[in-house]
């Protein structure tokens, strides 16, 4: 019996069609195959996936979070214009990425993410003034512009996860506006301050001083007469019991006492 050899072309081929006829879709991707123009409806997990490849091919799409970062001018109510960074967060829905490839395409953040997100910021950024970007203002902007674009991106599997404005620059002259104004709130709350400690010094006297007045007016009205004249009584009375000699001048009411 005769054993054939295998053509080594023939092996080369085979390998060379299997290898071309398989890829693999990763954690945080989806894969959706192509076949004579068409999509199919649903995509491919994670895996080893294979095809005809003189028919179709596996168009892979991310979704995972990414970031989408923007360089543009901002307008602002009073009609300045602020350049800012932004950074774009969003992922794809992967039950959506059938559709998001028919509908579409691959570049879908050139053709829809980024012109929804210029509608948005202008419409959003309108209704601020320039200097509501550096102040609590621009997390109720970032929330704004992010709703506005999940309104018209959700329903297409594009999720945005946050709008983030980075490296705001304001025209020079609004800067400097703005830098003397905090410098001058700063210089005002210092005032305060030392109108108030001084208020709570003022105080303090005051009641050290109506202590004093209360405590003199108590004991001026408890030595009257009556009560001088017992204390006088009780210091002739001492006197007179002690072994030292003295030169006592009395009115009958009060001592005086010389020492020799």
């Amino acid at each position: 019996m005769k054993i054939r050899k295998l053509n080594p072309v023939l092996i080369v081929l085979t390998c060379i069609i299997f290898l071309t006829s398989c890829v693999t879709v990763r954690q945080g991707e989806v894969g959706v195959k192509r076949k004579f123009g068409k999509y199919a409806d649903k995509g491919y997990t994670e895996g080893l996936r294979t095809y005809n490849p003189l028919f179709s091919r596996i168009i892979k799409i991310s979704t995972q979070t990414e970031n989408l970062e923007v360089g543009l001018n901002i307008p602002s109510k009073e009609g300045l214009n602020i350049f800012s960074e932004v950074s774009i967060l969003y992922n794809i829905d992967p039950k959506e990425a059938p559709e998001i490839l028919r509908n579409i395409g691959t570049d879908y953040e050139l053709d829809v993410i980024l012109p929804v997100f210029r509608s948005a910021v202008s419409d959003v950024s309108a209704n601020y003034f320039a200097k509501d970007m550096h102040t609590g203002e621009r997390d109720n902007i970032e929330q704004a512009i992010q709703d506005r674009m999940m309104a018209y991106l959700d329903e297409k599997g594009i999720r945005i996860e946050a709008v983030l404005l980075k490296s705001i620059q304001l025209p020079q002259s609004l800067a400097i506006a703005i830098e003397e104004k905090l410098e001058a709130e700063q210089q005002a709350e210092r005032m305060q301050f030392v109108i108030k400690q001084t208020e709570r010094e003022a105080e303090q006297k005051r009641i050290e001083a109506e202590g004093i007045r209360d405590a003199q007016l108590i004991i001026s009205e408890g030595l009257d007469q009556r009560v001088l004249q017992f204390k006088s009584l009780e210091a002739f009375e001492k006197l007179s019991n002690s072994n030292n000699t003295k030169v006592i001048i009395s009115d009958g009411d009060m001592p005086i006492i010389l020492n020799n």
